[in-house]
């Protein structure tokens, strides 16, 4: 038997159906699950602090990434300048060594020896080192320069306004601007002031006892 309060105890319960789909319908009941799906908005001031830290640390690894790439560009430099100064030193040194045979050379073509088979091969010889970079210099009549000219002889001369290179005694040799051998050279300066005026005291003085002479 039913207890009679039992109708009772079952009046303050109240059955709530929150199912998005009605089970007669089945269409979707307008407001079901929207507390549970939509999320809770975060505060302006949570995602703040969020925001600046992940700025900070994209500026870090932008300014990482700036330096290894300004580092790796340094390297390169100077990986190719460190290549092409032992290539040039390599070049140097061989050619260095070339410099003899091309004196011979040149003393043969002076002497009219340069003949035959001989020219054809010296020929070569002076083309191939000139590929590399190779020139000769020394000219009779430039002025002397210190830096790629060695005075071997010196004398005075009425015919040069600046110290000058009158004889070319031995090439000089070098490769774009490095100087593998100066050019040994006689070199003649002006004469001096005072021995100008030394030959003209002298030419007066012969000129006045000649008059002298001349009226006694």
């Amino acid at each position: 038997m039913t207890s009679p309060n039992s109708g009772s105890e079952h009046e303050g319960l109240v059955i709530r159906d929150n199912r998005r789909i009605d089970p007669e319908t089945g269409e979707v009941r307008q407001g079901a699950g929207k507390a549970a799906d939509t999320p809770s908005p975060a505060s302006p001031e949570a995602a703040a602090p969020q925001d600046a830290g992940a700025a900070a640390q994209l500026a870090e690894r932008t300014a990482d990434l700036q330096r290894l790439q300004a580092e790796y560009s340094n390297y390169r430099k100077r990986v190719e300048r460190d290549r092409v100064t032992v290539r040039e030193q390599a070049v140097a040194s061989v050619l260095t060594e070339m410099l003899p045979v091309l004196d011979d050379i040149g003393r043969a073509r002076d002497h009219g020896e340069l003949t035959g088979g001989f020219a054809k091969v010296s020929e070569a010889l002076e083309s191939a080192v000139g590929k590399l970079g190779l020139s000769a210099y020394g000219a009779k009549g430039d002025p002397f320069d210190p830096t790629v000219h060695e005075a071997l002889l010196h004398s005075y001369s009425a015919e040069v306004t600046e110290p000058t290179c009158v004889e070319i005694l031995q090439p000089g040799y070098r490769i774009g601007e490095r100087v593998l051998r100066p050019a040994r050279v006689a070199v003649a300066e002006p004469e001096e002031p005072e021995s100008s005026e030394r030959t003209s005291s002298e030419t007066d003085g012969a000129g006045a006892a000649a008059a002298e002479s001349e009226d006694n």
